[in-house]
């Protein structure tokens, strides 16, 4: 068979799919998702150009699901075509629309979603690219298809997935059989903060009415912070205070929710995710049943998280102590989280 060369583009900063690092370099169940899509990455088209290839093959590192049985099927095709691409048929009626209204149903006969691995005999592409230099092309295919070239369709694995949004990494991972990881940790979080004068509290992302506020560096959101340090805990991240100082000014005032993303974030960025949280907080007033509703909607919508998988409660300490003599509230998170299971390193 004659040899290929294969090409990761892992190029671009990953800007729709947000974090702290580029959605490449993003944790899939122990592995980076560049690594996940091949050992090693190429240096480009004209670099290879000194091995004098035959055939190149081009993948998107933002699709690590990619299976041999795809890539040895776009390859084969080279042997008989310029050019083979995977692809996907596209089954789901496509409307076109303006301002959120259809303007029009198009029709999906003979419309494929293109995938990668993109194959190309090596002469060809490498002077195609060449020949529109500064212009812009969706992908391989199309510069491909600019130059005259004749580029089959090869069916695709439906699991062959584009990592855009956190959301592409959560079903990856279930792909990957993590829909059970098996790492499960539980991790423990407590705050206090005491009544101050004012007309509203924040508790778990949601405001409401209230005779008095509590006081606080940023939003004083005992249920947040507490949740907080709980994620901090089971991923061995120390706490609230080492990531977001208190004495630092930039933080007074701050949406604690900023915090909780943060946590999540790292939480993330192992591998793992949020199974369940249950918060409790202990105080005469305010009553939390009647905001109960509100908080587990703030919190499904900030942690990606089902209502089920959320309990918030509260009790009294019946008259006793700085909560019972109405001088602030205390609440306390748990939360159990899972993370692909890793081998110690010591």
């Amino acid at each position: 068979m004659t040899p290929c060369i294969a090409l990761i583009v892992a190029a671009g900063e990953g800007e729709r799919f947000g974090g702290a690092i580029p959605k490449q370099y993003q944790d899939l169940a122990g592995s980076p998702i560049l690594r996940r899509s091949q050992d090693s990455v190429r240096l480009g088209l004209e670099a290879i150009e000194k091995q004098k290839p035959q055939l190149v093959m081009i993948h998107d590192a933002a699709r690590p699901l990619i299976d041999a049985e795809t890539i040895q099927r776009v390859r084969e095709a080279l042997d008989t075509h310029d050019a083979a691409i995977a692809a996907k048929p596209l089954v789901d009626t496509l409307k076109r629309g303006e301002n959120d209204i259809i303007k029009e149903t198009i029709d999906r006969t003979n419309l494929w979603q293109a995938h990668t691995p993109q194959g190309f005999r090596f002469s060809p592409i490498l002077e195609a690219h060449r020949s529109v230099q500064g212009r812009s092309f969706t992908d391989d295919a199309a510069v491909a298809e600019h130059a005259g070239m004749r580029v089959t369709l090869i069916p695709s694995n439906p699991d062959n997935l584009k990592l855009t949004n956190p959301d592409d990494l959560d079903r990856a991972r279930r792909l990957l059989g993590m829909g059970a990881l098996p790492d499960v940790r539980t991790g423990f979080g407590f705050d206090v903060h005491r009544f101050a004068p004012g007309n509203s509290i924040t508790l778990c992302g949601h405001t409401f009415a209230h005779d008095q506020s509590l006081e606080g560096h940023s939003d004083a959101d005992a249920g947040l912070h507490a949740l907080t340090d709980a994620i901090l805990g089971a991923i061995g991240e120390g706490d609230i205070g080492v990531h977001f100082p208190p004495s630092d000014p930039k933080w007074k005032g701050v949406d604690s929710a900023r915090f909780l993303q943060h946590a999540v974030d790292l939480l993330r960025q192992k591998g793992g995710a949020v199974s369940h949280i249950d918060i409790t907080f202990m105080c005469e007033r305010p009553k939390i049943g009647p905001q109960r509703a509100a908080m587990t909607k703030r919190l499904s919508e900030l942690l990606k998280l089902s209502p089920d998988r959320i309990g918030i409660k509260a009790t009294t300490t019946e008259g006793l102590g700085f909560t019972g003599r109405g001088e602030g509230l205390a609440a306390q998170a748990v939360v159990t989280v899972r993370l692909p299971f890793l081998p110690d390193t010591q």
